[in-house]
């Protein structure tokens, strides 16, 4: 039973010689492979006086019971042995020639012609001429290897054509034999050798035997013939497994004939060792060319020879490309008859697939795969298991079944690390397992996986992750199992269920507790790259915005002369070239500005998809074009969290134009560069801003305590601090305003400017008056140093119009004759039963918020120093103040006495004190008067 299938087989082997390179001896392995090499490209070599080609399959390893098989296929015979041997003194010569002729008989009775190659030997021995036997001084100095190779073909060829000439005339006299495969010998014991039907299986047998050498003697067009001539005969006494032979070898003729490149996917046409494409080859692939074949022979001067008859006889031997599929089919369930023909069916079923491939018909070519699975041979190896598997999975790969190729390519894998294996290869396992990921529609760049709708099947491509993970940790790989387990983890959180996510998180902690996933590309001993998989899904991140600062921190470009309009590029009012550049969304430029060495932020609003608290050890932000120092933030993000903003800050060390780029997380152990052009779904507005040069940072505190009274100033501009204060009016009191330098930079320019807002009051005098020299002499103020400014505040306001108070006076029961006091407002006022309080009290109570008129202003420093100063920028700080004052000294009442004389009149006032304090009132000429508190006098 022949035991070795060979599944590289193609049709066009049937028409090679086998000839088996070994080496006797000890034999350096690099080196017979160097010489193997040589040898073997001699595969194709030009008959001298012929237009015929021999074709040459080298094998450095041969079961000698598939020799067994040889007169059933001649292609499966060892017709040539070349041994390679190392020798260097002549008394171990008689030895080594004496292991060259054991070797011969290893295969002896098949052998057409040997050859001993000896390296080393020098010397007499070496000098004597042998045809057999060539010696070389060293591996290197052997330059006549190739032409020994070819004398030793030629020598082949003699012997083969000898053979074929041979049995090819029909000697009727003698008898002809009976041609067996090794398990027929015990079934022939004791047949009738005289019958007409033993005879017919002889010659029908030997027919094909003859058709198969003259196929390796280059004679397409007479094996053909042959083959049709046994086909006939072995049908008519149905010896089925030769008919099946038969069949094969016209297919296989037909094949060479129809694709003269060749079926077994080598590149490019079988090339002649003369470098000159045969003949025959040539004219095959002329359309047209299957109904007939011209021979070169056949052309005369004007062209082509009158009588072509008996080349279309030949021509229609040859069978067409479907016919070539049928008659396989027949073959293959001819050998199907026989158990121990598993081989030969196998190898058939091989052949046809190759050819199918190159006809493109994949669903024919399926089939025939589909019954090569189930063939049955003996208990395989597990080496012959991983080659069986391998070579289908390569078949269908050709055919274009990537994943029935995928799926059988994972058997091989698996095979790899059977238990039955003593030392499972889990290094071929490992590869055998990448090189099934497109079957699956899988690949090792997560960066695939971004884009649009998911591709493949989930579930096979989790479970082939897996299985990776396992083999690169079995390989003791633990980088590897890192990149996988984060691949999975990345390209299909959608599709894993709540308890394998937290599964596989956890076995991703424990093996980046050994070995950290990094951002590097891992490359593999194949030269393989695995590109890094940065987490971009843990979080997720849905937005990224770039926050100004804050107000009083906010730089301020000094207005030029020439105003702001002059530096717009373009001299068109509207152009649609640039309003409608969407594409550059990212790369945008913002309108407000960074400043060198203050803190800025950037919001990004995340959620954590897991079922679980998500923790974020060390996220930063990813800037390129200043340098920027990133101030990484830790997070914990509660289980499936919904949107949730995080701020990440830094600060930029130098100035000019700064991207945020991404950021960086480390999450389960593995550190993530995610870059925002790879986050299709991020809004953004815009990653580019501008770093201007460094300014002071000034911070101001008052000798007055702190306003709840929030100024909104009509600008827009927020005031960092408010202050309030509560004066009589007519009182003056000093603000003592502190500006410390809290920044890196002296402060050296202070311009202070005053508003008052939101009031409807008439001022009488200055409100607010300081003197600047003071505090500017303290200039240029060095970071950490404090300079203090005064600020007198002043009230003068006009109470008189107070009706209210006016009112609620009178009742107290001070009469005075003579007009109440005249005001804009009488005439307007209401009756005064309806404004009376319910409760007279109420009303007179001193301090009442009625009486309160309040007064507010801002106060502005614009301030400027260092490097931003030379640049034209300044800061601008504002300090709310916020004033109530209380009416101190009311004149309720005025009336006049009758004059005394024509010099002067006399007026008399009603004054009454409305503080809780004591007062005196100074009036020209008069001496002074004192008022208690709440006291009217006249």
């Amino acid at each position: 039973k022949m035991s070795v299938p060979d599944y590289m087989q193609c049709a066009e082997d049937h028409q090679t010689l086998l000839v088996v390179v070994q080496p006797i001896g000890i034999v350096p392995e690099e080196s017979f492979f160097r010489i193997y090499k040589r040898i073997s490209a001699v595969s194709q070599v030009n008959v001298r006086d012929s237009q015929r080609v021999l074709y040459i399959r080298y094998r450095h390893h041969y079961p000698p019971e598939n020799n067994e098989w040889g007169d059933f296929q001649t292609h499966r015979k060892v017709v040539g042995l070349i041994t390679i041997t190392e020798c260097s003194s002549a008394k171990e010569w008689p030895q080594t020639f004496e292991k060259f002729h054991l070797q011969k008989e290893m295969y002896g009775s098949t052998l057409y012609d040997s050859r001993l190659f000896v390296f080393g030997l020098q010397g007499e021995i070496a000098e004597q001429p042998r045809t057999d036997v060539a010696f070389y001084p060293s591996y290197d100095e052997c330059e006549t290897v190739e032409k020994r190779i070819e004398d030793f073909i030629e020598s082949l060829f003699i012997v083969l054509e000898s053979k074929r000439l041979d049995r090819a005339t029909d000697k009727s006299g003698d008898k002809i034999p009976l041609l067996c495969v090794p398990f027929e010998k015990k079934d022939f014991v004791g047949l009738d050798t005289d019958s007409r039907h033993y005879k017919k299986r002889c010659q029908g047998r030997m027919r094909k035997h003859v058709g198969d050498l003259c196929l390796q003697a280059g004679m397409l067009q007479d094996s053909l013939v042959h083959y049709h001539m046994a086909v006939e005969l072995l049908r008519s006494v149905n010896d089925f497994l030769w008919l099946g032979a038969a069949l094969e070898g016209l297919c296989s003729a037909s094949v060479i004939y129809h694709y003269p490149g060749g079926t077994g996917g080598k590149v490019g046409p079988r090339r002649a060792q003369g470098g000159s494409l045969s003949a025959e080859a040539g004219n095959r692939h002329r359309p047209g060319a299957q109904e007939v074949l011209i021979d070169p022979g056949a052309l005369t001067s004007n062209g082509i020879n009158a009588d072509t008859s008996a080349e279309i006889g030949r021509a229609k031997n040859c069978l067409s490309p479907e016919d070539i599929i049928e008659k396989y089919k027949e073959a293959i369930s001819y050998y199907g008859k026989y158990k121990n023909a598993g081989v030969i069916e196998l190898e058939a079923c091989v052949k046809a697939v190759r050819v199918l491939a190159i006809q493109k018909r994949s669903m024919e070519a399926s089939e025939f795969l589909q019954n090569a699975v189930y063939i049955n041979l003996r208990q395989l190896s597990e080496e012959e298991k991983i080659q069986r598997y391998s070579i289908l999975s390569e078949l269908y790969e050709r055919i274009g079944f990537h994943r029935k190729s995928a799926f059988f390519k994972r058997i091989a894998a698996m095979q790899c690390a059977a238990p039955s294996i003593p030392e499972p290869g889990w290094r071929a396992c490992y590869k055998l397992l990448l090189e099934t990921l497109p079957g699956y529609s899988l690949s090792l760049d997560p960066q695939d996986f971004s884009k649009g709708t998911h591709r493949g099947w989930a579930a096979v491509q989790m479970r082939l992750l897996h299985e990776l993970v396992y083999a690169s940790r079995r390989m003791g790989n633990p980088a590897l199992c890192v990149r996988h387990l984060s691949f999975l983890l990345q390209t299909m959180l959608d599709f894993l269920s709540d308890q394998e996510k937290k599964d596989v998180t956890q076995s991703l902690e424990s093996y980046t507790a050994k070995c950290p996933g990094t951002m590097e590309v891992i490359t593999l001993p194949d030269g393989l790259k695995l590109p890094p998989v940065p987490f971009t899904k843990l979080p997720i991140v849905k937005s990224v915005k770039l926050l100004n600062l804050p107000t009083s921190l906010r730089p301020h470009k000094m207005k030029s002369l020439l105003g702001q309009n002059v530096s717009t590029k373009s001299p068109f009012i509207y152009s649609p070239i640039i309003a409608h550049s969407r594409g550059e969304e990212r790369n945008k430029k913002i309108d407000f500005q960074w400043v060198q060495g203050d803190v800025c932020e950037v919001q990004l609003m995340v959620y954590n998809p897991m079922p679980f608290e998500l923790r974020v050890e060390n996220m930063g932000l990813l800037t390129t074009g200043v340098e920027f120092e990133s101030l990484p933030a830790a997070l914990s993000l509660p289980a499936e969290s919904g949107l949730y903003p995080v701020t990440l800050v830094g600060v930029p060390q130098t100035t000019g134009q700064i991207t945020v780029n991404g950021y960086h997380t480390s999450v389960f152990g593995v550190f993530s560069d995610c870059l925002l052009d790879n986050l299709p779904g991020v809004k953004t507005n815009g990653c580019t801003v501008e770093v201007i040069p460094a300014l002071p940072r000034v911070q101001i505190s008052t000798s007055l305590p702190r306003s709840a009274h929030t100024l909104q100033p009509s600008s827009g501009d927020e005031i960092s601090t408010n202050v309030s204060v509560q004066l009589y009016n007519g009182e003056t009191q000093q603000l003592i305003i502190k500006l410390e330098n809290i920044g890196t930079e002296p402060l050296e320019k202070l311009e202070v400017t005053a508003k008052t807002v939101n009031t409807k009051e008439k001022l009488y005098g200055d409100f607010l008056s300081w003197n600047l020299e003071d505090t500017l002499c303290q200039f240029p103020l060095k970071p950490g140093k404090i300079a203090t400014f005064i600020v007198n505040i002043k009230v003068k306001l006009d109470f008189s119009c107070q009706e209210n108070l006016l009112q609620d006076l009178s009742d107290d029961g001070i009469s005075v004759s003579g007009l109440p006091l005249s005001s804009p407002f009488r005439q307007v006022v209401k009756p005064r039963v309806e404004t009376k309080p319910l409760n007279p009290q109420e009303g007179s109570k001193v301090g009442d918020f009625s009486h309160v008129k309040t007064l507010e202003a801002i106060l502005n420093f614009k301030y400027s120093g260092g490097p931003g100063h030379a640049e034209g920028y300044y800061r601008n700080l504002a300090l709310g103040l916020h004033v109530e004052v209380e009416p101190s000294v009311f004149f309720t009442r005025i009336s006049t006495l009758p004059a005394t004389s024509t010099r002067q009149c006399h007026l008399l006032l009603d004054v009454f004190n409305s503080t809780e304090h004591e007062l005196t009132i100074s009036a020209r000429n008069n001496e002074d008067l004192i008022l208690h508190a709440g006291e009217c006098q006249r």
